[in-house]
């Protein structure tokens, strides 16, 4: 990769975290007016169609990108992230976005610490500190023990869990599957499974929401768009410590948009937990280089 690539490919992670943020943002609001399930429901038709177009532009068309030589793990992805995208948007409802975000935040140092005993990866003792480091950070703002402490502030560590498991077998598959069959089946399968629960829970929407669902749908696709495109210039280890100013951009949606709080304790916990993921991610590199 060329130093310019590199800068692009930072740069299309920067939007990317801006455009997820956003979508977040607008996933709050339409599941605060709506079914949760109906909101999911609508965004995976539209994820399903992008994905859908962008097969049949490649070469081998439908067939290729259906073609999964682990189709049974392929669909287990699929509705993992249904469910995961449920919980969060239900989290971002029941307890706003930054502290939703602050926790989910960990899912790579969950990622990190189950690599082992699912992919055989080989996790050193400094990681293992810093995946400790990490999920103390996790405690800080759960605050367990404490009268403030709600079950409901599990949701997004649910969510992060499930995500990791997600990202894990991302992983596995990836070594049969193309990233193009990973991506159809993540978008078609979970729009059919989206779509077998949400339907009962239809609601009419008035016009303005139906433009803000518009909106959602329109920033799922460009996000993801811009996510492959960061990929396809840049190598990974350059652009993911990037990926943590979702954060920021969620923090500061949430505090001037939805009028949310930081609390301190969630300043400090979710900075031992970025500190934490960067170094998980430096090691990572440093040991495969």
């Amino acid at each position: 990769m060329t130093d310019q690539n590199t800068r692009k490919g930072i740069w299309l992670m920067v939007a990317t975290t801006a455009i997820f943020a956003l979508q977040d943002g607008i996933s709050r609001h339409l599941a605060g007016e709506y079914n949760v399930y109906m909101v999911v429901m609508i965004r995976y038709w539209f994820f399903a169609a992008f994905v859908t177009v962008l097969a049949a532009r490649q070469t081998g068309g439908l067939r290729r990108a259906a073609a999964s030589r682990q189709p049974l793990l392929q669909a287990l992805r699929a509705l993992l992230l249904v469910a995961e995208v449920l919980i969060m948007v239900q989290g971002f409802v029941i307890l706003g976005l930054v502290e939703s975000h602050a926790v989910f935040t960990c899912y790579p140092l969950l990622i990190a610490a189950l690599s082992g005993p699912i992919l055989g990866e080989t996790v050193g003792w400094r990681r293992w500190v810093a995946i400790g480091i990490g999920f103390v950070g996790v405690l800080v703002i759960l605050q367990p023990g404490f009268a403030v402490f709600a079950p409901a502030a599990l949701i997004p560590l649910i969510s992060a869990f499930m995500f990791a498991l997600y990202g894990l077998l991302t992983r596995y598959v990836g070594r049969t599957d193309s990233t193009t069959v990973s991506f159809f089946w993540t978008g078609t399968v979970g729009a059919l499974a989206a779509t077998a629960i949400g339907v009962w829970f239809w609601e009419p929407m008035s016009l303005p929401d139906w433009g803000w669902m518009g909106l959602l749908c329109l920033t799922a696709a460009t996000a993801h768009w811009c996510l492959i495109r960061a990929y396809e210039l840049a190598e990974a280890s350059a652009i993911q410590p990037f990926a943590y100013l979702q954060l920021v951009f969620i923090a500061a949606l949430g505090i001037t948009v939805f009028n949310e709080t930081l609390r301190p304790e969630v300043a400090l916990g979710a900075g031992l937990v970025v500190a934490a993921g960067l170094f998980t991610l430096w090691r990572a590199r440093v040991t495969t280089d």
